[in-house]
């Protein structure tokens, strides 16, 4: 008797458990759509492209994303285009021997095969000149990237604030990157 009492007991138990873990799922599913901010064409994922905020009057931004390549060829980024902006480059930063440059990448950027591409602050990224308003944070823009291999796709870019996504180090490069934004 005691063993059966004790079986049910297990079963109710087993049961709620059970219940809880599917509706967690369910519940995660169901919100995930509202974080999702990935794209995918061809062997590429495109992962949450963002955009710094700017002050007013800022005729530039920067926009960022991390490309990865599933493929076993090499693509490459060669074009961008942005809503908010009158035209879309492809820069790189860098910094050797204390001296910060910035170029443009008039053949856009590589995405390895079996690798990943990170346009992030410091480093390669898309330069968002004439620009038409402020960038605000919590807002975001439409775009398009261009792939000399995967074609093009159609993105969103949230407008992130000045330390970038929440939970990354994309603020935090240890380099100014204004690209002469004013400050006030």
């Amino acid at each position: 008797m005691i063993r059966n009492l004790l079986r049910r007991a297990l079963r109710r138990t087993e049961d709620r458990v059970g219940f809880v873990i599917v509706a967690a799922a369910l519940g995660l599913f169901a919100i995930q759509p509202a974080f999702a901010h990935e794209y995918k064409i061809g062997t590429l994922e495109i992962e949450h492209p963002w955009a710094r905020m700017t002050p007013a009057g800022a005729k530039v931004g920067g926009g960022y994303l991390t490309i990865e390549n599933e493929g076993k060829e090499a693509d490459r980024l060669v074009s961008a285009t942005a809503e908010v902006a009158g035209r879309v480059e492809i820069h790189e930063m860098s910094v050797k021997d204390g001296i910060m440059t910035m170029r443009m990448l008039p053949d856009g950027v590589e995405i390895p095969a079996d690798g990943e591409a990170r346009l992030a602050p410091g480093g390669f990224h898309l330069m968002l000149m004439d620009l038409k308003q402020p960038l605000k944070e919590g807002e975001s823009f439409k775009g398009t990237l261009t792939f000399a291999k995967a074609g093009t796709v159609d993105v969103s870019f949230k407008i992130e604030g000045m330390g970038g996504p929440k939970g990354s180090d994309a603020g935090h490069d240890g380099h100014s990157h204004d690209h002469g934004m004013p400050t006030n």
